[in-house]
């Protein structure tokens, strides 16, 4: 008797670090995201996704947050890897950029982070430019 609950504790245990092993491997260390092979679920102008934060931070959220989007809109500040659309938009590349941007449009695709309410910017990760000739 003492052998088969000393069996069915271990089969337990066994049981339960396995799925501790599954748990830590499968879903906390996930292949990060490459947004730049993504293709975008939305293109929108910044005037617009600025907007519609505005008027519902909830409902925007649920419309871009952590989704690949494309955004256009006129470059205001360009620095090394940061780009900032209509004073609004904070673009954050993964690499410097060179591209001399500043007064020009531009769209950029990137994994909307959503709002930033002490800036008062809509964050965008994981930046690439996709016609810096526009």
């Amino acid at each position: 008797m003492k052998r088969k609950k000393a069996v069915t504790l271990l089969a337990v245990l066994l049981l339960i670090v396995s799925g501790g092993i599954y748990l830590y491997y499968g879903f906390l260390f996930k292949e990060a995201r490459n947004i730049a092979a993504e293709n975008p679920e939305t293109s929108i102008t910044a005037a617009a996704l600025i907007e519609d934060y505005n008027s519902d931070p909830k409902k925007a959220d649920l419309k871009y947050l952590n989704k690949t989007i494309e955004v256009t809109g006129k470059v205001t500040k360009e620095t090394d890897s940061v780009m900032i659309l209509e004073n609004t938009v904070f673009c954050l590349f993964t690499q410097k950029t060179k591209h001399n941007l500043l007064s020009s449009n531009a769209v950029i695709k990137g994994k909307c982070i959503g709002y930033d309410e002490l800036f008062q910017e809509i964050k965008l990760d994981q930046c690439t430019i996709k016609n810096p000739n526009n």
